[in-house]
């Protein structure tokens, strides 16, 4: 076989090519999973809006597609312990920028924490926040009373604590 050589301008775009992949596989990924508002496998939105859903179980925090939020039992002093697999499972709620509050949620218990990956949680009352993957739509409570990752995780009222109706 011979080997095929490229000109430095057939390299150049080439490099280029695979450089505005990189680019927009991470815009394209999430344009096609819906995520707007919130981290969903490392997606950070700039703004995330945390706002209240009223369901079977009491009010609860909902991002602000109306998707639940949950708290980790295991995650102590506004510290997240889910990372790795934990995450991809739960993931994160990231943001860029400040979370904003919606409607019932009390805007000074809304913080953020640095993980270990140096992206920003959003925390409400010390308790990081969390999604479901298991959770489809808006309203999917799917997460609660679920016992992983070595412990309880529960959806969160908009007083910060834990719902632990099942």
């Amino acid at each position: 076989m011979g080997s095929t050589k490229f000109s430095g301008s057939r390299r150049a775009i080439i490099a280029l090519s695979f450089f505005a992949a990189a680019l927009v596989a991470p815009s394209a990924a999430r344009a096609e999973s819906g995520v707007t508002g919130h981290a969903m496998t490392g997606l950070a939105a700039e703004q995330v809006t945390v706002q209240t859903r009223q369901g079977p179980m009491g009010t609860y925090l909902t991002d602000g597609q109306g998707r639940s939020l949950y708290l980790f039992e295991a995650d102590t002093a506004g510290t997240s312990t889910c990372v790795d697999t934990c995450a991809a499972a739960w993931p994160p709620v990231i943001t860029t920028g400040t979370p904003q509050a919606g409607s019932g949620v009390t805007a000074d218990k809304l913080k953020t924490v640095a993980r270990p990956d140096g992206s920003m949680q959003v925390v409400y009352d010390s308790h990081p926040l969390y999604l479901f993957v298991k959770d489809a739509k808006a309203g999917d409570t799917n997460g609660q009373g679920v016992n992983a990752f070595g412990a309880l995780w529960w959806l969160v009222a908009p007083t910060g604590e834990a719902i632990t109706t099942r």
